[in-house]
């Protein structure tokens, strides 16, 4: 495993405002919206400072009452937002949720946003300089080209540095996406990547992890996650799988970074491989269980107790630690978690 110095985990990129419709339904009939803040890198921000890992945000936002908002809700569970820019030129980005009966469509209004015009020198002040390890996403290479100016800096720095590939087709209009997302990604300490996902980038040749380490093989560590049924993580080339834990799935939107959260914080923590794996499992059931992006994690007590389970218990536990859904919930070795209503995702 990686080892880190001391200092705060920095996650850099776009945070949106979100409006949702309230109840959940098609917006085309919605009667009102609820707000709510949407950033896979403030995210991952969120659930670390739940893990009491010390944890900095670094973006920018309008000066509007939407970045505002965003602010102080990232704020809120100990994140220091001490390197987030107020840019009184350029508005906070914007995305409208379209729950439907098979999907949930995302309408975005990021196009430029104060997020998009962050580069380079995002990374030169205070915000930055004693961070153990920087956490970005192909997201914001995508946003703008000082953004990918950005993670190139990053990758070039002196700072380890976490990605996620976090691939979402609306914003890679020119069809660019995999060879920028493959390159980027095996100059990164360590990657986070859905089997499902690198098979819609690098094809049919991708049907298992292993496949996926033989494209990238510049990472120390490379974090595999296959949906409900597992996780490996190849430390060097050595993998170490643990399966997922099964649970009733509210909204699977930001669970992929409260994964992403669970496993540094392992890493923070000097962790060994199938530990962090197992709190990253932990960690995304929080998520997976709620209707936004951010859900309450499982008491101290609890988590320790699951990390230290034999492994015949962890299959056959649910993340809360109860016992596992009854007929239908899926299988107790970590099949196909049971869905309380469609919660699939459709870029646009």
């Amino acid at each position: 495993m990686i080892r880190l110095a001391e200092g705060p985990v920095v996650c850099v990129g776009e945070t949106m405002a979100a409006l949702v419709p309230e109840p959940v339904g098609p917006l085309v009939a919605a009667e009102a919206l609820s707000i709510a803040v949407a950033g896979a890198e403030s995210n991952v921000a969120m659930y670390l400072a739940d893990h009491r890992v010390p944890v900095r945000w670094v973006s920018a936002l309008g000066d509007d009452p939407f970045g505002r908002r965003v602010l102080a809700e990232v704020a809120a569970p100990g994140v220091d937002v001490s390197g987030v820019r107020t840019d009184p030129s350029r508005p906070t980005g914007l995305l409208v949720k379209d729950p439907g009966t098979a999907a949930t469509r995302v309408h975005y209004y990021r196009r430029g946003s104060a997020a998009a015009a962050l580069g380079p020198e995002a990374l030169t002040g205070a915000a930055v300089r004693d961070a153990s390890l920087l956490h970005l996403t192909g997201i914001t290479a995508a946003l703008s080209p000082s953004c990918r100016d950005l993670v190139e800096a990053a990758l070039r720095g002196p700072h380890p540095v976490s990605f996620d590939v976090n691939h979402r087709p609306a914003l890679w209009s020119d069809g660019g996406a995999a060879e920028v997302l493959r390159d980027l990604a095996d100059r990164a300490d360590l990657v986070f990547v859905g089997l499902d996902e690198a098979q819609a980038l690098w094809g049919a040749a991708v049907a298992a992890p292993g496949d996926i380490r033989t494209l990238l093989p510049g990472p120390r560590l490379l974090v595999v996650k296959d949906g409900a049924t597992a996780a490996t993580v190849y430390d060097g080339p050595t993998p170490h799988t643990v399966p997922a834990l099964r649970t009733r799935v509210v909204e699977p939107v930001g669970a992929g970074d409260a994964f992403a959260a669970g496993f540094l914080a392992g890493l923070y923590r000097a962790e060994p491989p199938d530990r962090a794996l197992r709190l990253a499992h932990l960690t995304a059931g929080a998520a997976l269980r709620v209707a936004g992006d951010h859900g309450p994690l499982p008491s101290a007590a609890r988590i320790a107790r699951l990390l230290s389970a034999p492994e015949a218990q962890w299959r056959r536990l649910g993340p809360s630690g109860d016992p596992p859904p009854g007929p239908g919930g899926g299988s107790p070795d970590g099949g196909s978690p049971a869905r309380t209503r469609p919660s699939r995702v459709l870029p646009r």
